[in-house]
């Protein structure tokens, strides 16, 4: 009975390390300035294969191949033009991350395709987005039937997002320092397929 007590209470200690662990951050150097990311740890699937990559150098490189204004930037291809390392990542959507302004979320194919949501294995977009009225936010609510906290609510309407993507993909991180560097991507000049004219690369690093 002691033995079982104690291993409760070890996977118990255990649990609340893994909740309490310090979020890890990354910086993503870009030719439009840095932007600083901490990742999250209840996404971990995602976190971990993103560390991955940026120790394998995946990104290093790697250009933001879709930009869209009050929107979002998107990159996550190599430098050799490989847009994906072949696999997919099962979804992780958490209710309390949501499509604000600086949201760090994972790319992936379209429903018809890919009815579980599975993410990309590389491609991630960070949100730009726009800022919401309630009247607004409560339509688009009612038509995804996506609940909202009044702290999200207050979030969609001051700092701003894209709400229409939540619950839909998974979002695993956030900026927290950089987001004049993501309006300036974001509104750099871009041809075809919303492509930047002059290309804008990246690199990212972890910050230890």
């Amino acid at each position: 009975m002691k033995k079982l007590i104690f291993i409760l209470l070890l996977a118990s200690g255990l649990g609340l390390m893994a909740q309490n662990k310090a979020e890890t951050l990354v910086l993503i150097k870009t030719s439009e300035g840095a932007i600083t990311v901490k990742l999250y740890n209840d996404t971990p699937l995602h976190r971990d294969n993103f560390i991955k990559l940026i120790k394998q150098g995946w990104y290093n490189g790697s250009p933001f191949h879709r930009v869209i204004n009050n929107f979002m930037i998107q990159g996550g291809g190599n430098k050799d033009g490989k847009q994906d390392p072949g696999y997919t990542i099962p979804a992780e959507i958490k209710a309390n991350h949501i499509h604000k302004k600086g949201a760090l979320a994972a790319a992936r194919k379209g429903d018809q395709v890919n009815p579980n949501k599975e993410s990309s294995g590389s491609q991630f977009y960070i949100v730009q987005g726009q800022k919401y009225d309630a009247n607004t936010l409560n339509m688009m609510s009612a038509r995804s039937k996506t609940a909202y906290t009044e702290e999200q609510k207050k979030t969609y309407s001051t700092v701003g997002g894209t709400p229409h993507l939540d619950n839909a993909y998974t979002v695993f991180g956030e900026v927290i320092d950089g987001f004049d560097v993501i309006d300036r991507i974001a509104t750099t000049k871009t041809g075809a397929g919303d492509v930047p004219v002059q290309p804008i690369t990246m690199t990212i690093e972890i910050l230890e």
